[in-house]
């Protein structure tokens, strides 16, 4: 396995970069996030992943050793390949792809083109709980726990309570108890506004 290559930047394009090291150029796929963090220094190094299919050997390079890591999350779920996860680096940041995936984003990755809202959904469903693990995200900031704090917000502004002044409340009890559902969110919001 290549993990990493460092030599002279020989060609730089948007999708891709050609890298000569010890003599030999390599044709490094990379997104354009990675694209936006080159400079144009001759030496660089670009970690990556080598997918190796029966009729090509493709290198995929990357800035940074986290967008390595998305990438490879990515392309683990079944309908994703290396080119899909490709353009989701392209579209969104690693951080933006990982925090839509840990806060059940569907519409944010929905919103890049070729994810279709089956695709979106079923990245969530495979990746969720690798990434609140892997990054130690608490799942108060994910899923259920926003879906319900956004009901339970709407719910206290329609009674009249200011939209601040119910987040503070809601965060605090969400803090308590996470897997709490909207009706008692709302309940404890009550007793404490």
């Amino acid at each position: 396995m290549i993990t990493h290559i460092r030599g002279r930047l020989v060609e730089k394009n948007p999708t891709d970069v050609v890298i000569e090291s010890n003599g030999v150029g390599y044709f490094i796929n990379i997104s354009l996030h990675t694209f936006s963090k080159l400079s144009n220094d001759e030496n660089i190094r670009l970690y990556t992943h080598l997918q190796v299919r029966e009729d090509a050997h493709t290198l995929f390079g990357f800035f940074e050793k986290s967008e390595r890591e998305i990438f490879r999350l990515l392309i683990s779920v079944s309908g994703i390949g290396a080119s899909t996860a490709r353009t989701m680096l392209s579209s969104m940041s690693p951080l933006q792809v990982r925090d839509a995936i840990a806060a059940n984003d569907v519409a944010a990755i929905q919103s890049i083109k070729g994810i279709g809202a089956k695709t979106a959904q079923r990245v969530i469903i495979d990746l969720k709980d690798k990434i609140l693990k892997i990054y130690d995200i608490d799942e108060v900031s994910s899923a259920e726990g926003n879906t319900n704090k956004e009901e339970a917000l709407s719910a206290l502004e329609v009674l009249g309570f200011t939209k601040k002044q119910s987040e503070k409340v809601i965060d605090r009890i969400l803090k308590n108890g996470p897997d709490l559902s909207v009706e008692e969110i709302i309940k404890h919001a009550l007793k404490n506004l």
